[in-house]
Formats: structure tokens, C-alpha cells, sequence
């Protein structure tokens, strides 16, 4: 048994790391787990139904919070008006979706009087610095539990092994095996066969976007209005700022725009294609 702790509040998504983590905090720490999931714009597939999994894997209760429209005035928007762009394609659509997930998870724990905090970010990425970090500096009392740091889980194949033990339903599988995240944003994928920078991506990787060679052939026009360096309006039909990017998402990925394909340079000095 590790630290004692009372109740944990988990970062939740639902995905294979965050559903193992629910009976593994259990187990492990004997505590009280309640799950917060940040509505970021992933799409009813990933949220309908995630509270009962949530419950059904052992949390006591199970938060789901909209924050889309937070993540974009205060988050995607300041830094597109940066002109922040990593690599010159990849617009950051996980790297700033992280504090703000953390600003609400600290909120939802002081709420729930939780001691820990726990996030399903591994031990190589930047993702763990940018949740702690966050958490650290709005609150520094709270106990931060990383199981990818802690536990003997050593790759996703393993983790699958403990959901199926634990009848804990995951939609990954062992022949795709990649790592998925979605936001209003955008769409990336890691792992799996991108590992190999030589092995082009799966076309059912690519939810959102066509392929160019099965985009129509006339080009579509548009006008964007902005105000202030925000955008504001499509064709002059004012919208608010989520169903503004609803709905580029759906013209620009009926034409096949917004597909890149790059390698990070992580924190830790590892590289990873996505």
C-alpha cells in the first residue's frame, strides 16, 4: 500500500491509461476515487456514456464539465493571435488543452475536499509537466499521483492485460495500439505504427479530415470576420466561438485541410512522430 490518501480526484478521459487507473488507485492507495473529465469538444462518442464507466470502474462519482468555449477565448485564441505555431504546423491543440483541464481539476478537488490529484500522463512526455505544473501553482498541497511513474504497467499491452482482468471495456486493442486525442482544436494520434517514420498513417486515423484525393475538386470560399484578432463571424452570420470552430471543422475537413505529419521534440529529449 503507497501513501495514505484520502480521496483522489482523477483526470478522466475514458481512454485505456485513464480506465485502468480508477481500480489501480484503489488498490494501491486504498482511496476514494472521483473522475473529472474536461468537455473539450472530443465528440459525443467519447463523452456519451462516460459517467457510468466512470462509476462502473469503481469511482464514487464522476464529473463531466464543459469547457469548451473557456479553452477556446482563453486558450486556442491568444495563442493563434501569438501566431504560435510548433514546428510550423502543429497548432498546440494538446498543449494548452492541459492547464486548462488542470485549472478545473484543482477546482473540482478543493470542491470534493480531495487530498490527491492523479493524471494517466507517462513518464516521457511533456503532458505530466504541463498537469503538475498547473496543479503545483494553484494548489501545492495537493498530493499528485502519476502511475505511469509508480506502477509496474510497462506498455499499453500491458495495460490492456489489466483492464481485461479487471473487465474494465477499453477501445484499444493490441493490433491498434496508437494514442488518441481530440479537441475542438484538433485531432492527433501517437504511437502504434508512427513509430516508424517510414509507415504512412492509417486513412481511418483521420476523423475529421478527407483525403485530399477524395476532396471535392471546385474550391470553397469563405469570409472570416474578426474582431480584436478573434474570429467572430462566417459569411457574415455572427456565431459564438464554439459553434464558429463547429463549423470550420466540418467545411475545412469536408476539403482535406489541416493534416500534418511531424516529429516533437519532448521535454525529456525524446522524439515522437504524430
Amino acid at each position: 500500500m503507497k501513501d495514505k490518501v484520502n480521496k483522489v480526484v482523477l483526470a478522466y478521459s475514458g481512454g485505456l491509461d485513464t480506465s485502468v487507473i480508477v481500480p489501480w488507485l484503489k488498490e494501491n492507495y486504498g482511496c476514494e476515487v472521483v473522475t473529472f473529465t474536461a468537455n473539450l469538444g472530443q465528440g459525443d462518442e467519447e463523452l456519451v456514456g462516460l459517467e457510468e464507466k466512470a462509476i462502473a470502474s469503481g469511482a464514487s462519482r464522476a464529473y463531466i464539465v464543459d469547457l469548451r468555449e473557456e479553452f477556446l477565448t482563453e486558450y486556442a485564441f491568444p495563442t493563434m493571435q501569438a501566431g504560435a505555431i510548433y514546428e510550423r504546423l502543429y497548432l498546440l491543440g494538446t498543449s494548452f488543452a492541459r492547464p486548462v483541464t488542470a485549472k478545473h481539476l484543482v477546482k473540482i478537488a478543493e470542491q470534493e475536499e480531495a487530498d490527491g490529484v492523479a493524471h494517466g500522463c507517462t513518464g516521457k512526455g511533456n503532458d505530466q509537466v504541463r498537469f503538475e505544473l498547473t496543479v503545483k501553482a494553484l494548489n501545492p498541497f495537493l498530493h499528485v499521483i502519476a502511475p505511469w511513474r509508480e506502477w509496474e504497467i510497462r506498455s499499453r499491452e500491458d495495460a490492456l492485460a489489466y483492464a481485461h482482468a479487471h473487465n474494465i471495456p477499453v477501445a484499444a486493442t493490441s493490433k491498434s495500439i496508437y494514442s488518441r486525442d481530440r479537441n475542438i482544436w484538433h485531432l492527433s494520434h501517437e504511437g502504434g505504427i508512427l513509430e516508424d517514420p517510414w509507415v504512412e498513417p492509417e486513412k481511418e486515423m483521420f476523423q475529421i479530415t478527407v483525403a485530399p484525393e477524395d476532396a471535392p475538386d471546385e474550391p470553397l470560399y469563405l469570409t472570416l470576420d474578426f474582431e480584436k484578432g478573434v474570429p467572430v463571424a462566417i459569411d457574415g452570420e455572427p456565431l459564438g466561438p464554439v459553434k464558429l470552430l463547429t463549423r470550420l471543422n466540418e467545411l475545412g475537413g469536408a476539403h482535406g485541410v489541416g493534416r500534418a505529419d511531424l516529429v516533437e521534440n519532448r521535454l525529456v529529449g525524446m522524439k515522437s512522430r504524430g
